[in-house]
């Protein structure tokens, strides 16, 4: 008897789940190409990681005489892990662009004939980016060694901060973002503001010598612009003001909507800084715990009036 009514519950209970995937086609993706996996995305980035910083994250020490086979076999991995999730996430996003366009924008066969073509030119770009990469990379370094006077050497900077960590997967996401590939970057970013809690959007751009100190609670929002040689401190929020809507209230997209922060910038931690307007002029100064909404012009330290304490007897 008892199993009887086991059995018919989980009768009820699937037949309610399937409703429910009818229902909420939001959350669901049937029917449909894969999306890129989470998992190979991650396991990229950390063969990418191998290779922008060798003999850091190997088990076993990488001599100079072992560095031809090092790379040839690390570049042909990332290169079919990378090719296959693109394709997989090129093939989804026309898909996606076809639904949203009709049946008449579907080719013949179903398929889009140039997903080969144009995965095989954006791995291929990605690939010759990577000395770039580790060109900004090594300047990041430096700026953390010069900015932080507990730092002891470039090795611990590269092992141990985080801020640097975050940088590492924004930039490798920044240039799959620019060569046009959906969703991998995002995948990327959200995996490092997991690990690190630091929110940078792959669309923002930052230049060289860019240096997180702590690090955790900073928020770099999407149409973000960064010069070079920067510094924040934790709890730092990049943001949007606020968002435009068009006649029928929907959020309009592709606007600058968050700060311009020009070179040799200083910014203390919590500090908030919004709005797609805004400009904080070279060699500015931004205290903690300041709120701007408004351009900062160059070579000016903001900072808020410090609050007078009060101490009285315990009762």
């Amino acid at each position: 008897m008892r199993d009887n009514v086991g059995i018919d519950r989980l009768s009820v209970s699937t037949d309610r789940m399937l409703d429910s995937y009818c229902d909420l086609e939001n959350v669901g993706h049937l029917d449909r190409s894969p999306l890129p996996s989470i998992e190979a995305v991650v396991e990229l980035t950390r063969e990418l990681k191998q290779l922008l910083f060798p003999g850091f994250h190997q088990r076993l020490t990488l001599h100079e005489a072992d560095a031809v086979d090092f790379v040839a076999t690390r570049l042909e991995s990332v290169q079919d892990r990378l090719f296959e999730q693109v394709a997989c996430t090129l093939t989804y996003a026309d898909e996606a662009r076809q639904d949203s366009l009709g049946d008449d924008a579907v080719p013949a066969d179903g398929q889009e004939p140039n997903v080969v073509t144009r995965t095989d030119a954006i791995v291929h770009d990605f690939l010759l980016a990577l000395p770039r990469i580790r060109r900004l990379l090594a300047t990041d370094v430096q700026a953390a060694y010069d900015g932080d006077p507990a730092a002891q050497n470039a090795d611990e900077i590269v092992c141990c901060y985080p801020g640097l960590e975050a940088v590492l997967h924004y930039r490798l996401a920044h240039e799959l973002h620019t060569l046009g590939v959906p969703l991998i970057p995002r995948m990327i970013t959200e995996w490092a503001h997991g690990r690190t809690g630091i929110d940078i959007h792959p669309g923002a751009r930052i230049g060289p010598g860019f240096f997180i100190d702590h690090g955790t609670g900073v928020v770099i929002g999407q149409t973000c612009e960064i010069a070079d040689h920067v510094r924040l401190y934790q709890g730092v929020t990049l943001g949007a003001l606020s968002f435009d809507q068009d006649d029928n209230g929907n959020l309009v997209r592709g606007t600058k909507r968050h700060p311009t922060i020009e070179r040799k910038v200083v910014i203390y931690a919590n500090a908030t800084i919004l709005g797609g307007h805004t400009i904080v002029g070279a060699h500015s100064v931004i205290g903690a715990g300041v709120s701007v909404t408004r351009s900062v012009p160059p070579n000016t330290v903001v900072t808020i009036e410090k609050p007078s304490l009060r101490f009285r007897e315990a009762s």
